[in-house]
């Protein structure tokens, strides 16, 4: 089980950095941006990682997944989409705005 043991700091690094972001404002209007970000990259990542799988643009071997599949997808696939839809605005939301120097 390699790829789900590669996935642990990054969802680690987004959950952290999310929960930290949430003292900023918009948190919640951030937060549902974040999960219907979520929701579409999950079935773009259903569509087209089931589509090169299918293809065989590619193959992923038992011994390194969790054996658990969307259609031919492992479930590790759809972890980074959600990482990325989180972690970018959690980020954002951090960074300090920055003052005109006028």
């Amino acid at each position: 089980m390699t790829y789900p043991l590669i996935l642990i700091p990054f969802l680690v690094v987004t959950l952290g950095v999310t929960l930290a972001s949430l003292g900023r404002p918009g948190r919640r209007e951030r937060l549902v941006a974040s999960a219907w970000t979520a929701a579409a990259l999950f079935a773009l990542t259903a569509v087209f990682d089931n589509a090169m799988i299918a293809a065989d643009l590619f193959t992923y071997p038992e011994e390194h997944i969790s054996g658990i599949r969307i259609g031919l997808a492992p479930i590790e696939d759809f972890a980074y989409p959600l990482c990325v839809a989180f972690l970018l605005p959690a980020v954002s939301a951090l960074i300090p705005e920055r003052k005109d120097a006028a």
